[in-house]
């Protein structure tokens, strides 16, 4: 596990429980079922907000099961969970049931919850596992980040996906839509935005996710091990992304590009205003849910995702649980535990996956997603065509305050290929020097 608090913090944090008494009057860790049924309500932060309505569903049926309340804490989309997570603990009001990506794990070190013991680990290859501290995070989702697409702008303009299976195809459907688009009625061939104090972890986790995984086996750790050691790249490889990088920048919407924002990127994508956009499979839930209507006017499409190919012969999507729920020792653990088995169960994965649109991790689960990203997702899992998501393994923060930047600057043009490639060397060396 890394540790990414930094010692002043850490200091902070052990001090200000010694005068305030973190934890005090909350439930210790027990096995006594009395203990839970003493407590009357949980707190859970949820830092998906595409998915706020549907979370507090869940919450609201556990209430009307158990007579328990699940207070749902909300982090706005692109904001700093981590950091919302540390004000919480410093002011010794720590929900009982947080959510971390990976990165995130190092923050709480000795903190949380060993749920090894759990039932529902038996059910799951998705836990997120620590090899010193044991099973931590709950998976409550599978998701997958490829190239999306709108499959009836596609059909139309005569570009069948399955063609593009590297650089020279990908440009070639990029220019054929592109020539067509007053017929077609779009607005640009792709919604990709670079906008980084708000959208930073699109580009600078999922995007950079591409060029260190794209391609791989799932154990491969090649292209993560080579930033890991001071930040280093493939020049090769990571040329040819570059080179993807610049053909997004060349056919995305200029008034999304560079200053845009998450919730305009999706709903042009749900309008049918963009034949491919550079988000994952997350967004389906959006889609049928608060950009409904907008999705229903555009046809309720198909959907469909292709590898981001910057090589020929890339043929996989990468597929991730992107963040899990993990229990605070500090609150109320046993209701915290009794909540997130139950969500593991029928009525649990029930609101989960029909509601909320998830790929449920769970092998036992009866439900498929009305999500229109869930076949996708399915059809490449099934063909053995994923791979993992290594971009969780880089510093807390590295792609969200840092590299987002470098994304932004070669989307404005302050930038040429080359100079992006030694920006964001650069930039990944100097953040593994001092992160």
């Amino acid at each position: 596990m890394k540790k990414v608090l930094s010692i002043p913090l850490v200091t902070i944090i052990s001090l200000a429980c010694i005068v305030s008494g973190c934890g005090q009057n909350k439930e210790v860790v027990t096995d006594n079922a009395e203990a839970t049924q003493s407590v009357s309500s949980i707190s859970l932060l949820n830092i998906k907000g595409e998915v706020k309505s549907q979370i507090e569903a869940l919450a609201k049926q556990y209430q009307t099961e158990t007579g328990i309340e699940v207070k749902v804490l909300g982090v706005e989309t692109g904001a700093d969970a981590q950091a919302t997570l540390k004000g919480y603990y410093l002011a010794d009001q720590m929900p009982d049931i947080i959510a971390c990506e990976s990165s995130g794990f190092g923050n709480w070190e000795g903190l949380l919850v060993d749920m090894s013991d759990q039932e529902w680990v038996k059910r799951t290859d998705a836990a997120y596992i620590d090899p010193a501290y044991g099973t931590l995070g709950f998976p409550y989702t599978t998701e997958a980040i490829g190239l999306a697409y709108n499959a009836d702008i596609l059909e139309k303009a005569g570009v069948d996906p399955s063609t593009i299976t590297g650089p020279e195809s990908m440009r070639a459907a990029f220019e054929t839509i592109d020539s067509q688009k007053d017929t077609l009625g779009i607005t640009s061939v792709i919604g990709y935005c670079t906008e980084p104090e708000n959208l930073g972890w699109s580009a600078g986790n999922h995007i950079t996710g591409a060029y260190i995984d794209s391609g791989l086996s799932r154990s491969d750790t090649t292209y993560i091990d080579l930033m890991s050691d001071g930040g280093g790249i493939d020049e090769t490889r990571f040329s040819n992304f570059a080179q993807m990088i610049e053909l997004f920048n060349k056919y995305s919407d200029p008034a999304l590009l560079t200053d845009g924002v998450y919730d305009d990127q999706v709903m042009g994508f749900a309008s049918g205003k963009y034949a491919f956009i550079t988000q994952g499979s997350w967004i389906g839930a959006t889609l049928t849910g608060d950009d409904a209507d907008a999705y229903a006017g555009a046809g309720n499409f198909k959907v469909g995702m292709v590898p981001y190919a910057f090589e020929e012969g890339m043929d996989t999507i990468l597929t991730s649980a992107p963040s899990w729920w993990a229990v605070s020792k500090e609150g109320h653990v046993d209701a915290a535990l009794a909540f997130l088995q139950w969500c593991s169960e029928d009525n649990g994965q029930k609101i989960l996956v029909e509601q909320a649109g998830f790929a449920s991790p769970f092998t036992d689960c009866k439900y498929v997603a009305s999500d229109p990203f869930a076949p996708v997702i399915s059809s490449y899992i099934s063909a053995g065509k994923t791979s993992s998501w290594h971009w969780m393994e880089m510093p807390d923060g590295l792609g969200q305050k840092g590299l987002s930047f470098v994304y932004n600057k070669f989307a404005k043009g302050e930038l040429d290929t080359d100079g992006f490639i030694e920006e964001f060397k650069n930039v990944a060396g100097e953040w593994y020097k001092t992160h």
